[in-house]
């Protein structure tokens, strides 16, 4: 790539009730996918957008609600993936793991013309999340938008003054190719990182931030001056906006190891304005600005119920297990790499998990070979990620069904194991340092296939021998995307694959 195709644009989005409110959708409605050229750096170029937007509509509703989310595949771009699936980033899909959108593992991707219903229940979840495709890259090309779980009870609410769709931020990169306001109030403000590669910190010209729940999990309150935010990351923080009426720049750079990428912002770039009700509408006075008081990751601790699962000492966990990742880079631009865990390229099968277990395959016959790790019901987990080589890039790694305890955070050196009050979160960033051995712990409550990824990654098959009786009745509708994706491929050979 080179010339102004190969231009990485970076922004931060601040969702506004002036112009959002029509672009929100409750727990119930339609997600209408299609291809449309967009240009939001003022390059032109075919996308993937949701009900005409990019990024989709903000999908919002309250705790125990009921989602029932209607998926409709209407494109037509060959350049880019056709075939689609919605994942629900950081909803655990207690009893409907069909409905967790992983592309081959747990249903085939819905094709051109064809629709899927996601219907599922949070039961008990509340905070920040976001969905996206999750087939190929195709969420690069933007699908890809917020989703936020109100809680009524929210016990932090006495610390803010607005939380609805204003106070919604999304950071993203984009790229020219395709991928193969406020009055003086503290308010929630809700950051989600729908990356596909950096890592971003962000600040706020004359303003602290007070973080209060990280991926979905609520935190006691920590005060920081920025925040680095990895790929499906979300942190809500109270803003206190207490200075002058007048405009502040909302600033963000690439965290630090991000690869040497045209158009990389390695120092801080202003990217959106933060607008007190009664301030003109000119931009704020040009300024240099750096990031300071860096939120720490093991300055997270769990409000409620704080302690890791399990034994409080490393290796004592019922079940134990080392996973070595590593990423080779070769030098081109982007770089592009070899992704293993534990020595394994993952390969996605050619038959969903999910489908290869409802069908009876036993666990040690599950595909792909070597990638599928199979986990005992209602023990505890431990989990070691040793980096072998990331080449520099501190890679993030997301677990799908699960929160999990942060025993052991990266940077912090053998010393930093913390089974007392760890952080608890989705995502993690495993760090770039063979030094780096970040550990989780969780518990094998929810049966079925689960995905653990981010460029490498395998399946934890969770409590096979439940899967069918616990998982919620599977609609006629999911037996019905294979043979379709099937069909599809053979007759668009190399497209939406």
């Amino acid at each position: 790539m080179s010339g102004s195709n190969a231009k990485w644009v970076f922004w931060l989005l601040l969702i506004i009730a002036q112009s959002y409110a029509q672009e929100v959708l409750g727990p119930i409605g339609d997600l209408f996918v299609h291809n449309e050229v967009i240009a939001p750096d003022g390059y032109s170029r075919s996308a993937v957008v949701v009900n005409g937007r990019h990024p989709g509509p903000l999908i919002k509703a309250n705790k125990g609600d009921r989602f029932r989310l209607n998926v409709h595949n209407s494109l037509t771009d060959d350049t880019m993936e056709r075939a689609l699936t919605v994942h629900w980033h950081g909803l655990f899909q207690r009893k409907s793991n069909w409905a967790d959108g992983v592309a081959m593992v747990t249903q085939c991707p819905v094709v051109p013309g064809g629709s899927f219903l996601y219907d599922f229940t949070p039961a008990g979840q509340t905070g920040t999340y976001w969905y996206h495709s999750h087939f190929g890259t195709q969420y690069c090309d933007g699908l890809r938008g917020p989703l936020v779980i109100y809680d009524p009870d929210d016990p932090f609410k006495h610390m803010y003054d607005v939380d609805d769709e204003s106070t919604v931020l999304t950071i993203s990169d984009w790229q020219h190719l395709p991928s193969p306001q406020l009055a003086e109030f503290p308010y929630r403000m809700r950051l989600i990182s729908m990356s596909c590669d950096p890592n971003f910190i962000v600040w706020i010209d004359g303003h602290n931030m007070t973080v209060i729940e990280a991926d979905g999990e609520l935190h006691r309150p920590v005060t920081v001056g920025s925040i680095q935010i990895f790929a499906g990351q979300r942190y809500s923080f109270i803003l206190d906006a207490n200075q002058p009426i007048g405009n502040y720049w909302i600033w963000a750079q690439t965290g630090p190891s991000v690869p040497n990428l045209p158009g990389i912002l390695d120092i801080g770039v202003p990217v959106a304005i933060l607008r007190y009700k009664g301030a003109n509408d000119s931009e704020p006075v040009p300024t240099a600005s750096t990031f300071t008081n860096l939120l720490n990751e093991t300055q997270l601790h769990p409000l409620v119920n704080p302690a890791a699962p399990g034994k409080p000492c490393h290796g004592c966990a019922d079940v134990n297990l080392n996973l070595p990742s590593e990423i080779f880079l070769h030098q081109t631009a982007p770089p592009i790499g070899n992704w293993s865990m534990n020595h394994v390229i993952y390969e996605p099968p050619s038959v969903p998990v999910l489908l290869q277990i409802m069908n009876g395959v036993p666990v040690q016959g599950l595909l792909p070979s070597g990638s599928v790790y199979s986990l005992p019901p209602n023990k505890v987990i431990e989990v070691s990620f040793p980096v072998v080589n990331l080449e520099t890039l501190a890679h993030p790694i997301h677990l799908h069904g699960h929160s999990f305890s942060v025993v052991r955070s990266a940077g912090t050196g053998p010393q930093g194991y913390n089974y007392v009050d760890p952080p608890r979160r989705d995502v993690v960033s495993l760090g770039n340092t063979t030094a780096d051995n970040v550990t989780i712990r969780f518990v094998t409550d929810n049966p079925g296939p689960w995905f653990l990824h981010c460029g490498f990654a395998v399946v934890f098959a969770e409590d096979v021998a439940d899967v069918k009786k616990d998982e919620s009745p599977v609609p006629l509708e999911w037996n019905e995307l294979c043979p379709a994706y099937y069909s599809f491929n053979r007759t668009h050979p190399g497209i939406g694959q």
